[in-house]
């Protein structure tokens, strides 16, 4: 299906920007193994990809947590990732894209699931930290992804009605949430398959990575 006209552009974070989600199931081992947690069964961690640590967690330990528990085993989990980090880099094209945006004078933003910790070290190590307009954090809206909450809340810093944004996704539950919010939603196949995304997920166009978009966006 052809990307209609849009005036900003919306990405999430981890698997979308940098193909990274490898290292946050690693984390999740190295974690588990400390706590003697079983991996979820691969539909259960299937589902849980994009969504926030709050609602990552307890499905883990297979009980509910209190909220001084969740903070505690979250900043435990992303230390673990931090000293994972450095091995990140950008999706191929990403920076030629970003390039052209900033050409158009399209407004860009970030909206992520990711932890406000993780957030500024990632943009840094990525050297796009200032690339930005507008970083929304999933902690900053009232419900995560797959509800439309962070993408409506980026559009409206990003000051560009929803149905002008387009987002760069890479998770089932935020392909959802871009199309709840009435945006159009390019998924990355880089946590999952074309095929799986195409079974899964409402996206506008699959692509393997940002080169593969800029040809079929046919931009100079």
């Amino acid at each position: 299906m052809p990307i209609l006209p849009f005036t900003a552009a919306i990405f999430d974070m981890d698997g979308t920007i940098t193909s990274n989600m490898h290292l946050h199931a690693e984390a999740f081992v190295i974690f588990g193994q400390r706590y003697r947690l079983s991996a979820p069964p691969a539909e259960v961690a299937t589902g849980l990809s994009g969504k926030r640590n709050r609602e990552i967690l307890p499905v883990l330990f297979g009980r509910e947590l209190t909220d001084e528990e969740i903070e505690r085993y979250a900043e435990e989990k992303e230390r673990i990732y931090h000293r994972l980090m450095e091995r990140i880099t950008l999706v191929p094209g990403l920076a030629r894209l970003l390039d052209l945006l900033d050409a158009r004078q399209f407004p860009i933003g970030l909206a992520t699931s990711a932890p406000r910790m993780n957030v500024e070290p990632m943009l840094r190590v990525l050297a796009v930290e200032t690339r930005f307009a507008a970083v929304t954090l999933g902690e900053e809206v009232a419900n995560g992804k797959p509800a439309p909450d962070i993408f409506l809340e980026a559009a409206r810093r990003l000051g560009t009605p929803p149905e002008q944004c387009l987002v760069f996704e890479d998770a089932y539950s935020g392909v959802a949430a871009a199309k709840a919010a009435g945006m159009q939603c390019v998924a990355l196949a880089t946590t999952h398959t074309p095929e799986e995304l195409r079974a899964n997920t409402a996206a506008d166009l699959i692509v393997r990575d940002y080169e593969e978009f800029l040809a079929q966006l046919k931009w100079e």
